[in-house]
Order: C-alpha cells, then sequence, then structure tokens
C-alpha cells in the first residue's frame, strides 16, 4: 500500500477538500460548522491566513489541517489548527499523523504553544488524541454545542506547551 503523505494544500485540492469538510460536517457531532457553510466561505477559511496542509496517499486526499495564529498581535505566538479526516479513512492513525504534523509545523514557525479553541466533547477519539499528544483541558464552555443527536454538550478549549516553561519571552 502506498504511504502517507502530507504536503502543502493548494487550490487543485479544494474539491478533494470540500468533499471531506462536507462529510466531516454532516452528521453533527464535531465541528461547529453547519450546511450553512458554504464553499466560497470554506475556501476563504482554509486558504486565508493560514496554511493549509492534506494527507494523501495513492493520489487520494484523506485528510487535511490548516494552522496559523490563534489571535493577532500580542496573542500571535499561540497557534491554533483546525483537522478533518474523511470518514472512511478515520481509524487509521490520519488524524494522529496531522496533528504530529501540525505540531513540527508550529515549533519550526516559532509558535509557544497551540490552542484549540472549541473541542466537542462527545468527540471522544479527537478528545483523546490530543490528550495522547499533550494537550491538557484548560477550559469548559458548558453546552457551547448543539449536537445533532445529543442536544446540548461542552466544548472544550484544549492547549499544548510547545517550549519549555522558562524560555524567555521575545
Amino acid at each position: 500500500m502506498d504511504q502517507l503523505h502530507i504536503r502543502s494544500a493548494s487550490m487543485d485540492d479544494l474539491d478533494a477538500m470540500w468533499t471531506i469538510f462536507q462529510a466531516v460536517i454532516a452528521p453533527g457531532d464535531a465541528l461547529p460548522f453547519d450546511e450553512r457553510f458554504d464553499r466560497g466561505t470554506f475556501r476563504d477559511h482554509w486558504f486565508g491566513a493560514h496554511a493549509a496542509w492534506v494527507a494523501e496517499q495513492g493520489g487520494e486526499v484523506l485528510g487535511m489541517y490548516k494552522l496559523g495564529a490563534n489571535h493577532a498581535g500580542r496573542g500571535a505566538h499561540i497557534a491554533s489548527a483546525t483537522y478533518a479526516v474523511a470518514p472512511a479513512a478515520q481509524g487509521r492513525g490520519i488524524g494522529r499523523r496531522l496533528v504530529e504534523h501540525s505540531l513540527q509545523r508550529a515549533c519550526a514557525a516559532g509558535f509557544r504553544g497551540i490552542q484549540f479553541n472549541y473541542v466537542v466533547s462527545t468527540n471522544a477519539a479527537a478528545v483523546e488524541l490530543y490528550r495522547r499528544l499533550g494537550f491538557e483541558v484548560v477550559g469548559t464552555l458548558p453546552g457551547a454545542f448543539r449536537h445533532e443527536r445529543a442536544g446540548w454538550v461542552d466544548a472544550y478549549v484544549m492547549f499544548r506547551s510547545l517550549q519549555a516553561p522558562d524560555a524567555e519571552a521575545p
């Protein structure tokens, strides 16, 4: 079987990325986006100020992520990312590879930490993966997510430092 390759996304990947995104948001259980998030907004969101990456195997895009500063100015040293893996490819370690790749890219870009602003608490696979990779829940937003089947569920803010705690500020 072909190896998984993670590379920078290009506009040539837009169709595959849009298809994955639609499949991931359709169940209404993992990301805060809904069916009103149109293709143009998706394109601007994924190819705007953030760097976008895709996981490809055998010429097929199976997953993606975007990475960039969580905030501008005095918060620009903390990264944030969003990930999506095609439902048919989930459970094969692609999500883990994407997160690991994003951590390497964030470190190389000089970010001091990485924060996920909105991790749905019932998305157990994502929460567990992030915990295994060193993230901690640093905040809970009670009832912040309208889950398609479970109703109002919590969303987590998760964080991981990318530098030693005693590293000097610039």
